[in-house]
Formats: C-alpha cells, sequence, structure tokens
C-alpha cells in the first residue's frame, strides 16, 4: 500500500495536478509552455516536474536548450484508473478550462512565430519535431 500513498501524495498538489491537467490534454509540452500557462517560475516547474517523473507519471526529453514532457504510460491499473477519473473530474473544475486555454493561446502564438517567445531565446526551432514538416528528431 506504500506505493498507493506515494502515488496520491504526487497528485496532493495543485501545482502537479494543473501539469498533469496540461499533459492529459497536449501528447508533449515544452517546459517554456508550462511556465507561461501556469505563471510559475523555472525552479518552482523543475521541482514539480521532478516529482512527477520520479514517481513515473511523465518522461522527458531534452531538445537543444529546452525540455519537452508528456505522460508515460502507467503500469499500474490502479493508477491508470485514478488518472482517468483525475481527469474526467478536472475537466468539470472551474479553474481547469482557462489554464487549457491559456496553454492553447501560448501553443498558437509560439506555432505562429512569435519573435518574443522566450523559448527563441537560443535562436532556435521551437516547433515539437512530429509537429514539423518532416515529422521526427
Amino acid at each position: 500500500m506504500k506505493d498507493v500513498a506515494r502515488f496520491l501524495k504526487v497528485l496532493a498538489d495543485e501545482t502537479r495536478l494543473q501539469m498533469l491537467w496540461l499533459l492529459l490534454n497536449e501528447p508533449e509540452i515544452c517546459v517554456c509552455d508550462i511556465l507561461e500557462a501556469l505563471e510559475i517560475t523555472q525552479s518552482k516547474a523543475s521541482r514539480h516536474l521532478a516529482t512527477l517523473r520520479h514517481a513515473g507519471l511523465v518522461t522527458d526529453r531534452r531538445e537543444a536548450a529546452w525540455s519537452y514532457y508528456s505522460l508515460r504510460p502507467l503500469e499500474s491499473e490502479l493508477q491508470r484508473a485514478l488518472l482517468d477519473t483525475l481527469q474526467l473530474r478536472l475537466a468539470h473544475h472551474p479553474g481547469a478550462e482557462p489554464l487549457l486555454r491559456r496553454l492553447q493561446e501560448r501553443l498558437q502564438r509560439r506555432r505562429g512565430g512569435n519573435e518574443s517567445d522566450p523559448c527563441r531565446a537560443d535562436g532556435g526551432d521551437v516547433t515539437p519535431p512530429q509537429q514539423r514538416a518532416g515529422g521526427g528528431t
């Protein structure tokens, strides 16, 4: 039962729930998008993403200066059921839709080539690889 308690402790934080909500609705998100959507600092995002990664909920990959996060397929049937239920319940939470809208607006601006985008600080292409022409890394 310790594994279940650890899993529930990971979920028992508003910022991590918000991150999971975003990842339940987008297959992969750059950390810069998470920062802006949640209006949090890099250090806070890093701390919470590390917790989610250590719990086996998310996976990350590096591309240039940025990390991209996605949900990891869960092996535990209980964890999958809890996450499915969480997704259904969060969809009806008053704070869920505005958060998702902020992320979508952010992604639209970024994909539109906004030069003031913080992801563009290194001058690189910030479009996730699966969305680029050619479709890969």
